[in-house]
């Protein structure tokens, strides 16, 4: 069968601004464990803003998306204009608040938000081709918005300390989803759709745990490609 081809998609460096880096990483080192063939992109566009993430403040500057993902990849990533559908056996899209404010207008439109056009478009191909998608933490409300009735797990829909964002989950099915309430070293599939989520930092938990649940998105992920 050969390596499996799969495109990581990056919303920038920094959890609040862009991909979160830990998970990131994860799903980096999973794939490789796995031995599969990985090619990252992101969007050539700038950023809403800029976070100081010592302070959590928006600053003055201007960042581009792609050259902010460099950091995480190392230089090795493409304009996701690029990307080739025939080329590709499956898509990843780490977490962060980039997917919310770089991929999407979801931190400031929630279910009323665009996506960003090659974000859109790639998602729609590979619905349509039927090759498998893995999303974690924020990044299940990119497919919430543009697969109708598809199911997803952002972790729990009842908001406490260990689940601070559980909101996103009522979102999610006011969009006509189905939310399905994992642990964060669970994941979700989503059959019919090949769609594959889990909730990363979604969930207060500790960084093995996210990274445990991170990996069975990407094993599964690799199993329907």
């Amino acid at each position: 069968m050969g390596k499996k081809r799969v495109a990581v998609i990056l919303s920038g460096c920094g959890v609040y601004d862009g991909s979160e880096v830990h998970e990131s990483s994860a799903v980096m080192v999973h794939l490789s464990r796995a031995g599969a063939e990985v090619q990252l992109y992101a969007p050539n566009v700038n950023q809403m803003h800029v976070v100081n993430h010592l302070t959590g403040q928006p600053t003055e500057e201007v960042r581009n998306v792609l050259v902010e993902s460099g950091r995480i990849a190392r230089g090795n990533v493409k304009d996701l204009a690029e990307l080739r559908i025939n080329d590709t056996d499956a898509l990843i899209i780490p977490g962060g608040f980039g997917v919310a404010k770089n991929l999407s207008s979801w931190a400031v439109k929630g279910k009323e938000c665009s996506v960003e056009a090659s974000v859109e478009s790639a998602i729609k191909k590979f619905h349509a081709t039927k090759k498998p998608i893995g999303l974690c933490c924020i990044s299940p409300v990119l497919a919430a918005k543009l697969i109708p009735r598809c199911e997803l797990t952002v972790g729990y829909d009842t908001e406490c300390d260990k689940w601070p964002y559980a909101k996103t989950a009522q979102a999610m099915i006011d969009l006509g989803c189905k939310h399905v309430n994992k642990h964060v070293n669970e994941i979700h599939v989503d059959k019919q759709n090949k769609l594959v989520t889990t909730s990363a930092f979604m969930c207060n938990a500790a960084f093995h745990e996210i990274f445990d649940g991170v990996g069975e998105m990407v094993k599964e992920v690799l199993k329907l490609a």
